[in-house]
């Protein structure tokens, strides 16, 4: 995803002189090309990373299009104040791109863990939530909230995750879920880099006779309710997959909505991380199978869920 995201931003720059990159002393390699082509528009502000968040507010302000990005806690949690009080209470168009979200940097322990990052982020007004599936949905997500004047986040995975688009998304728009797979039984709501297990997940009910929907809900704030009222009226489950705590993210999202609209759920599992640090050693597919996020185990609680 984040090669995805720097070639992209790289012909976002070429075509917006305003668009200036804030990196939090990560990714120097990875910018190359925009360096190569906009030196005076890409700013290392080193491991500093609220002050960073205060000027990209203050460039916003001054008519410029910041893009602030470094590793997801320490853009977010680790300057939660100057998001808050400089960007979202000044409506200041700044694009905050978190790179390694949920477990991504599982192997590096819990200060490099991401999963309450949603949470925070959704609760401050004018902040839009989106958590691309695949580098696909990166590039369109770039591009949307570039075009927008207010804040947005944008929560990626690392690198290397498995492409589910056939090609680039013509007709990306925020608060717009994309279906990926139809079916009949049961609807699949994946967020963020949880896309391919949720269409592994769809694959192996296939194999036990069970139709499953998949629906990649890149934005989770605001919510596509649309889609939402759907999916609870025609579906005899409904399941929501992420990669972040299921305390104040995606699930709890959905939850939220269920709660305060006219539809009613028929079934509905939320599948996300515990409410508890991720304590063990080892790297993002060992630390998806320790917590039943993998696509089979996904699926077995399905059926459990069903019989």
């Amino acid at each position: 995803m984040r090669n995805a995201f720097a070639d992209e931003l790289t012909k976002l720059g070429n075509e917006d002189s305003r668009v200036v990159m804030l990196s939090g002393d990560i990714g120097n390699r990875l910018f190359d090309k925009f360096k190569d082509k906009h030196p005076s528009r890409f700013f290392n502000c080193g491991v500093a990373e609220a002050n960073m968040m205060g000027v990209a507010a203050g460039m916003a302000m001054n008519g410029l299009r910041p893009v602030a990005y470094t590793i997801t806690p320490f853009v977010t949690t680790r300057c939660l104040e100057q998001i808050r009080t400089d960007v979202c209470y000044h409506e200041a168009p700044v694009t905050i791109v978190a790179v390694g979200a949920g477990l991504a940097y599982s192997g590096l322990g819990p200060t490099h863990h991401a999963c309450e990052d949603i949470s925070f982020l959704r609760s401050i007004p004018n902040m839009v939530v989106i958590c691309p599936g695949d580098a696909f949905e990166v590039r369109g997500a770039l591009r949307a909230a570039m075009k927008q004047d207010r804040p947005v986040y944008i929560r990626m995975g690392k690198k290397g995750e498995p492409v589910v688009h056939k090609g680039p998304i013509a007709d990306f728009a925020i608060g717009k879920a994309i279906t990926m797979e139809e079916g009949s039984d049961v609807c699949l709501l994946s967020t963020g880099n949880m896309l391919p297990e949720a269409i592994e997940a769809a694959h192996r009910l296939k194999e036990k006779g069970i139709s499953a929907e998949v629906v990649s809900f890149h934005t989770v704030k605001p919510l596509d309710e649309d889609k939402l009222k759907q999916a609870f009226s025609r579906f005899k489950l409904v399941a929501t997959i992420e990669e972040h705590s299921l305390i104040g993210g995606f699930g709890a999202a959905v939850s939220e909505w269920l709660v305060d609209s006219e539809t009613q759920a028929k079934k509905f599992l939320r599948f996300g991380t515990p409410d508890a640090f991720f304590k063990k050693s080892g790297e993002q597919e060992y630390a998806r199978e320790v917590l039943g996020l993998t696509g089979h185990q996904i699926a077995d609680k399905i059926i459990h869920a069903l019989s």
